[in-house]
């Protein structure tokens, strides 16, 4: 996540194309198509829009009020793992203007880290079978021999 993040500070020319640009539809799909191919549970919630993985310790959250209010302090875009997005382990909160190249590339680095395959339902498990040791047939009781001197 940090290699994504500091390679893409680096190349100036996604700054220059996306900066000023408002959070839009095509912004958001932009952002989260890696989530939603990955299998990811989508959710709104109020004025968030998360989507979080399998296990619901990683995902992406969306503010949609904060994306609508340009000169707010809030957070637009989270990306976190961790118990929940309110506790997050580590967090990189982001602004409405942050290129949606940016927040893609962290989102796949996200999926890719934390499992991209939907769980298979029951029907898709494979059983195995429970294999038990073989019951040894029982001696009958052998005396020990004596000997004697």
């Amino acid at each position: 996540m940090l290699r994504t993040l500091l390679h893409h500070l680096a190349e100036g020319d996604v700054w220059d194309a996306a900066v000023g640009g408002p959070v839009d539809e095509k912004t958001v799909t932009a952002a989260t198509r890696t989530l939603t191919e990955a299998g990811w549970e989508h959710s709104v919630e109020g004025r968030w829009i998360r989507w979080r993985n399998l296990t619901g310790d990683a995902g992406v959250q969306l503010d949609a009020f904060a994306a609508q209010s340009a000169n707010s302090s809030l957070a637009t875009w989270t990306v976190w793992a961790g118990p929940n997005v309110n506790r997050a382990t580590w967090a990189v909160r982001a602004s409405p203007y942050t290129p949606a190249p940016l927040l893609a590339s962290l989102a796949k680095d996200l999926a890719h880290a934390t499992g991209t395959r939907p769980a298979p339902t029951a029907s898709q498990r494979t059983t195995q079978p429970i294999t038990t040791p073989p019951i040894l047939p029982l001696l009958p009781n052998q005396q020990s021999v004596s000997r004697s001197l």
